[in-house]
């Protein structure tokens, strides 16, 4: 061996010891263990939405509140200082079986998947084949948004469409089961059989009112594949999926078989799983994301680093900054947003059949989460794992909130047990039990109150309020449940 290369093969190893030697070592190891310590904590430190001022929080460990769920499987993904600090997965992907959910397992996106699409719109308005405030007709061409008298004077445009504020029609979609045949996407957008959904219109003048549109997110939809030539699933993996590295995602619907084996399968709000394994959502923006924990994180990354001008994958700064401007109570292009100063956020929930999810995180701090589950019932379950997150990683959001309870005569109570239908097939129940007001869904779903006033209660999983309504003559007529902005009167009917 000569002999400048056995000194240059000696220097390689001192160098070797010196960069990796036992002080480096071990404190690898030491922030190893800390990390799995902080995991510790987040999985045992699980709260409800509601605590009774001046009383201890109980708090949870993931595995007791799935059990309480009947959600079969859960995956986490945390971020901290601008990347992924730890993804992990709990439980199984159906129940009974002993295939456990891991980092990879796939998970049905539900209305997260309007924010991913709709960095994909943004990114055509980049282009120049879109144009955000353009009204949406002149571009679509396989259909076009109906005339009438709410689009007389204003047209709709795609920004409408990103922030809920076009005035159409079709809040969410309940999904086509294996058996049943799936209609085209022109079906959809005219409400015309096979579809399971109305028409989608404009029935408000656009730009007027915030009003929740999976419709119009699937005209957005329609005007994607129209613009760009393509099928939507190949689009969205060329515009977005590749280039932010969400490798374990796509939009195809139905699920390709070959993607099938780690897939989280869909669960009722019993923990039965649903028939032939999940939904089909051929309404792909706004519900038709396959993906996990933390693809969404590595989304949450890309967006966060765009708008600080530190990445260009997709969004310039500009644009990005746009995508997180609020429209309209609380909503930017495709995503909502809030907080303000270095605590402001973008986040969305997700709710398809059998799934449960939500994502979010902070545009300054580097700070982030993404919970997916494959149980009706895991919206309660998301939330709480995301304030064990919060309260480990220091965010100023997701604290329980703390109800001061008011004491009411448990006769008084009584007179509010019984059946309360919101819809023709709706009917929520009302029991007391040992002076406690419990709410049940129609699938069963027990919901724990406290009392805030003599009518008013709390659901301590949700924090959803019921407040009774009363004739003159103090007979409980009915109920009002708020969901967020939403408002839902409820005759008593028993």
């Amino acid at each position: 061996m000569k002999k400048s290369l056995v000194l240059s093969t000696l220097l390689a190893v001192i160098a070797g010891l010196v960069c990796c030697g036992p002080a480096e070592n071990e404190s690898a190891e030491l922030a190893a263990a800390a990390l799995k310590e902080r995991i510790l904590r987040v999985e045992s430190g699980l709260l409800p939405a509601v605590v009774a001022k001046g009383e201890p929080a109980e708090g949870y460990s993931i595995a007791e509140r799935m059990e309480h769920y009947n959600v079969p499987g859960v995956s986490v993904a945390v971020i901290n200082n601008g990347e992924i600090e730890w993804a992990k997965g709990y439980g199984v992907i159906e129940v009974g079986s002993d295939q456990a959910v891991d980092s990879e397992t796939l998970f049905q996106a539900a209305s997260i998947s309007k924010p991913v699409a709709a960095m994909a719109a943004l990114r055509l308005v980049e282009e120049g084949v879109l144009n955000l405030d353009e009204e949406v007709n002149l571009k679509l061409a396989s259909w076009k948004i109906p005339e009438n008298e709410f689009t007389a004077n204003t047209k709709v445009t795609l920004r409408h469409l990103l922030s809920h504020t076009g005035g159409l029609t079709v809040n969410g979609f309940p999904g086509y089961a294996a058996s049943a045949e799936v209609p085209t996407l022109v079906q959809i957008l005219d409400g015309v059989e096979p579809a399971n959904t109305d028409p989608i219109r404009v029935d408000t003048e656009p730009g007027t009112i915030w009003r929740y549109s999976g419709g119009g997110i699937t005209v957005a939809q329609q005007l994607m594949i129209d613009v760009s030539g393509k099928p939507f699933p190949a689009l969205m993996k060329e515009t977005v999926l590749e280039p932010v590295g969400m490798s374990r995602s796509t939009y195809e619907q139905p699920l390709p078989e070959a993607l099938a084996g780690n897939a989280a399968r869909a669960h009722g709000g019993d923990g039965s799983m649903i028939e032939g394994r999940w939904h089909t959502y051929p309404e792909m923006a706004a519900a038709g994301l396959w993906t996990t924990p933390s693809d969404l994180a590595r989304f949450a990354i890309e967006l966060m680093k765009s708008y600080a001008g530190e990445s260009n994958k997709v969004l310039s700064q500009e644009m990005a900054a746009e995508m997180l401007t609020e429209q309209m109570d609380g909503y930017g292009l495709g995503i909502s947003v809030g907080g303000q100063g270095e605590w402001t956020q973008f986040s969305h929930g997700g709710s398809n059949e059998g799934y449960r999810c939500y994502f979010g995180a902070y545009t300054s701090k580097g700070m982030g989460a993404a919970v997916m589950t494959n149980g009706n019932s895991g919206s309660d379950l998301a939330s709480e794992i995301l304030r064990s997150i919060a309260r480990e990683y220091g965010w100023p959001d997701f604290k329980p909130r703390e109800i001061e309870p008011a004491d009411v005569d448990p006769a008084v109570m009584e007179l509010y047990a019984g059946r309360y239908q919101i819809s023709s097939d709706y009917v929520l129940t009302v029991e007391v039990d040992n002076g406690v007001l419990f709410v049940i869904s129609p699938d069963n779903q027990r919901s724990a109150t406290l009392p805030e006033t003599g009518i008013k209660f709390v659901m301590i999983e949700s924090a959803i309020p019921i407040e009774f309504t009363l004739d003159e003559e103090g007979n409980v007529t009915g109920a009002v449940i708020s969901f967020g902005r939403t408002k839902y009167e409820a005759a008593k009917i028993e």
